[in-house]
């Protein structure tokens, strides 16, 4: 193995006559077999990955988690076994701002974030992908089960073939002219497929567990990481009321719920109830019956659209609230460039502020924006 292995990163590399890529090693075994398949493909492979968090107070026993330091040792491991270049970019500085900072800040006031998105959309498909091309790479790729076609000369943001591991949702955000700079070798396989590739690849981590999504959180406990971060003001007590503002109980901080959880609210009235709105200006949870979360309409800001073309007239969409749940018939109908209204054929329940709401035609990705 060539090349350093922590935070510097060269001007560039020794020109060469084979095509170069380079692969986003995450440590789990979808990077390593995109890594290992291009590779035996004829292309000359770098592995990079982005050191994002300081786990020094992660909790031992508590799941895995998609930065922490085991995979920084499995991602060197892999480049290792495969013999290419790697590289680790220290990004944590601009994690913590992008992801972090926007996760606290979202709870505070009473949304639900996805940092994920915003960690592929500023870091992985932004940073990482820029220190790509001064390497003189011809594209990034990634483990991502999705896929990216050029028709007509753009390209098209695809489902993965798998459904049960499409993670098209989470890409939304990625710019339309980095779509060209990107790969996905494996969109088109499932799981285990993947799993045989990477054991005959010898790769040492073909049965690794999936990573969590949410990395800086580990051990699940959001109170203790308000804490940690110095964000108490999502963890002060206040009241639970019903939709005629009666009080009910008092909940433990609006950091701590998101719209349709049922339990942890601290309220017993004889039957199930849901929270259907946090005011974090009054400090309160609004709670009611799980039918009185059902909503027919909802309106998206930051838009973010993969077509040329601008959206300018209402068009029917496939839209999808969330990564587990399937996508909804709806009409989707520009307020601004960057606002939209989403109405669905049918009534949707629960409705997360914060979260990302992913438009579809068919397979293809049109793009989506944070539910306002």
């Amino acid at each position: 193995m060539t090349g350093r292995t922590e935070s510097g990163f060269p001007a560039s590399l020794p020109a060469t006559s084979r095509r170069r890529a380079a692969v986003a090693l995450s440590g789990g075994v979808d990077s390593a077999t995109a890594a290992a398949l291009l590779l035996s493909q004829g292309w000359e492979v770098i592995g990079l990955t982005m050191r994002l968090w300081d786990h020094g107070q992660t909790l031992p026993g508590q799941g895995r988690t998609c930065c922490a330091p085991e995979d920084l040792h499995d991602a060197r491991r892999v480049a290792q076994t495969l013999g290419i270049p790697f590289y680790a970019l220290d990004l944590e500085a601009s994690f913590r701002e992008a992801v972090v900072e926007d996760f606290l800040a979202a709870y505070a006031h009473g949304r639900t974030p996805n940092p994920c998105i915003r960690c592929n959309q500023l870091l992985k498909f932004r940073l990482l992908l820029d220190k790509a091309m001064t390497l003189d790479a011809e594209f990034l790729a990634t483990g991502h089960y999705a896929r990216i076609e050029q028709v007509g000369g753009v390209p098209w943001l695809l489902r993965g073939k798998d459904p049960k591991k499409d993670q098209s949702y989470f890409l939304f955000a990625t710019r339309i002219e980095d779509l060209a700079r990107i790969r996905f070798p494996l969109g088109g396989m499932n799981k285990e497929e993947t799993r045989r590739l990477a054991e005959g690849f010898g790769l040492h981590l073909a049965e690794k567990r999936e990573s969590m999504d949410v990395c800086f959180v580990p051990d699940g406990d959001y109170a203790a990481f308000f804490k940690r971060m110095g964000r108490e003001e999502s963890l002060k007590p206040g009241p639970v009321v019903d939709a005629l503002g009666r009080v009910l109980g008092t909940h433990r901080g609006v950091g701590n719920y998101t719209i349709g959880q049922r339990h942890g609210l601290g309220v017993a009235v004889g039957h199930p109830l849901h929270v259907l709105a946090i005011e974090p200006g009054a400090n309160r949870l609004v709670v009611g019956p799980a039918e009185a979360l059902a909503r027919d309409s909802l309106e998206v800001e930051g838009l973010h659209w993969l077509d040329p073309q601008p959206l300018q007239d209402p068009m029917p969409v496939l839209a999808q609230l969330r990564h587990a749940t399937p996508p909804r018939p709806a009409r989707l109908e520009p307020l601004s460039a960057t606002r939209a209204r989403v109405s669905f054929d049918s009534p949707q329940r629960a409705i997360a502020p914060g979260q990302a709401c992913v438009f579809y035609d068919d397979d293809r990705v049109l793009g989506g924006g944070w539910i306002a």
